[in-house]
């Protein structure tokens, strides 16, 4: 089996491929059957071998990754194909997201968050600490009494008005409409950001793309009244979908609203300019709302200003470079446009659930009503304490600092998982996420599913590309995931987690190289 329950099975056991054995053991459509070795394999399980019987074989290899894939998202079976009964009936079950459950293999051999010989490439955090060249952050707390109260479900109106300020500011000088408070939602998370706008949306059809953020999955799939529906690229790993096919796709299929992440998770490319102006354009003509996720606003490496570090002016006329789609909006109360943002990964502090939703005022209002039921608001001493984070000086050194220790860190990345026969085909401008292929690497090693199971016993986590393929409520028939040869790698956390991780993988792949692994040896029951 590929999967085994920690560190009882560690590497597995391999046998050298000799010279008149094919090494290649996959083809176009999945790994090649050796009908001999099958027949030898049966011969041994008669003699009490564990292994797998040759339709079981045969079946499972040429789509092993799917196999897998189905196992988690549907209930186990056992030897027999007999459903296993559910502990308590009365509860559905609940998958896990891809970081969870990339976490979650990876703690069945060893890891924790402090371990210093682990690379965490998975999470979908930014590392927390203090950036050279930042400005310092002064996070002591006192909680006065009234503090301890409920803040308001939408949020102090202090941080209200400062977040309307930000985007009017950055992204609406010379505009006549500007956001105010009342256009500004605070929210637990940004998760809790999406599920209030799921629970506030009527009967409608929810256009969403693939890959992308893999928690969009469950959000798209809790509330009946939303009928998802894929906008898909006419190749499944394309970077971003052009105006044009939106509006083809969008209008054609009568979506009444469209989720996205803009910079994309997990590809980490950018719609933005006269592309950006256009999406918003064609929401406004078509009246589809657009839900725009712009967690990573402000991780960007192509800006054209010129860093105060290099010599660029260092006050309010020479900002880095961040994109919204606030910046194209007419009405900031018609157009049907909800940005998601906040502290989590622009401001690196994902600790605090510290986010916001900008929208028209009435759909303001509605979100508010749903968190009153859902959960209740944001915690109150947090959303004071964030007030010093959105003063505009603060924003604008502390992006100038991000951009310039986040580039470092891609640029490293990148090259060296290049040098390791990984390739990049978008390669990203935003986010901290690289998008890998792996069909270069030893099958069954190009496999991500295969790829995390081989990853975590050397102490490396990443999120298979799976994940993102999205599936609400399983929806979409997926015979084979077009996602199955991407894994999501993060530079998220520090830069000697990559260096850990870049050797770690380096040793991984010489390791499968030097001893390719057939597809039925490595389908067969491990022995401890």
């Amino acid at each position: 089996h590929i999967f085994s329950s920690g560190p009882k099975q560690t590497r597995m056991p391999r046998r050298s491929a000799t010279d008149d054995e094919e090494e290649n053991i996959f083809d176009a459509e999945g790994p090649l059957i050796d009908e001999d070795e099958i027949e030898e394999e049966e011969k041994k399980a008669k003699k009490g071998v564990s292994f797998a019987s040759k339709t079981t074989v045969m079946n499972a290899a040429t789509n092993e990754a799917h196999g897998v894939y189905l196992q988690y998202h549907k209930h186990f079976s056992d030897k027999e194909g007999a459903q296993k009964p559910a502990e308590f009936p009365m509860f559905h079950r609940v998958s896990k997201t891809g970081v969870i459950y990339a976490t979650a293999r990876a703690r069945e051999y060893g890891f924790h968050y402090e371990h210093p010989e682990w690379a965490n490439m998975g999470q979908g955090a930014p590392e927390t600490g203090p950036l050279e060249g930042a400005p310092s952050r002064d996070f002591s707390l006192s909680i006065p009494d009234e503090e301890l109260e409920y803040a308001p479900v939408a949020g102090l109106s202090e941080l209200r008005e400062k977040v309307a300020v930000y985007y009017n500011h950055l992204y609406r000088e010379g505009k006549e409409s500007k956001f105010t408070a009342k256009n500004v939602c605070i929210v637990p998370g940004g998760r809790a950001g999406i599920t209030r706008t799921m629970a506030a949306l009527g009967n409608t059809q929810v256009g969403y793309f693939c890959p992308d953020y893999t928690a969009y999955e469950q959000a798209l799939g809790l509330f009946l009244r939303i009928n998802p529906h894929a906008l898909l690229h006419r190749d499944m790993n394309e970077a971003l979908m052009s105006p044009e096919e939106f509006e083809f796709q969008a209008g054609g299929s009568g979506v009444g609203t469209v989720l996205l992440s803009n910079p994309a998770n997990p590809t980490g490319q950018s719609i933005e300019g006269k592309n950006l102006e256009e999406y918003v354009r064609i929401a406004r003509d078509s009246e589809t709302c657009i839900i725009m996720d712009e967690f990573y606003s402000h991780y960007y490496y192509d800006g054209t200003t010129v860093d105060p570090a290099d010599g660029g002016a260092d006050d309010d006329s020479n900002w880095p470079k961040t994109v919204s789609s606030a910046s194209y909006i007419d009405d900031v109360n018609r157009d049907p446009i909800v940005i998601i943002n906040g502290l989590t990964k622009n401001w690196r502090c994902p600790g605090f659930r510290i986010c916001w939703i900008v929208a028209p005022e009435p759909i303001v209002e509605m979100l508010a009503s749903a968190g009153s039921f859902l959960d209740g608001g944001a915690n109150a001493p947090l959303q004071r304490l964030s007030l010093p984070l959105m003063e505009l000086d603060f924003i604008r050194k502390d992006t100038w600092a991000l951009q310039r220790h986040f580039k470092k860190k891609r640029d490293y990345f990148l090259k060296e998982i290049r040098r390791l026969g990984i390739r990049v085909k978008w390669e990203p401008v935003s986010t901290f996420y690289v998008w890998a292929d792996l069909s270069g690497l030893p099958p069954p090693l190009n496999d991500s599913l295969v790829f995390l199971e081989e990853c975590v016993k050397y102490k490396i986590i990443c999120v298979p590309g799976v994940f993102f393929d999205v599936n609400p409520r399983g929806i979409r028939n997926i015979a084979r995931s077009k996602c199955l040869d991407h894994v999501r790698f993060s530079y998220g956390p520090p830069m000697q987690n990559l260096i850990n991780g870049v050797k770690n993988l380096e040793e991984l792949i010489n390791a499968w190289k030097k001893n390719p692994q057939r597809a039925t040896l490595y389908m067969r029951e491990q022995s401890s």
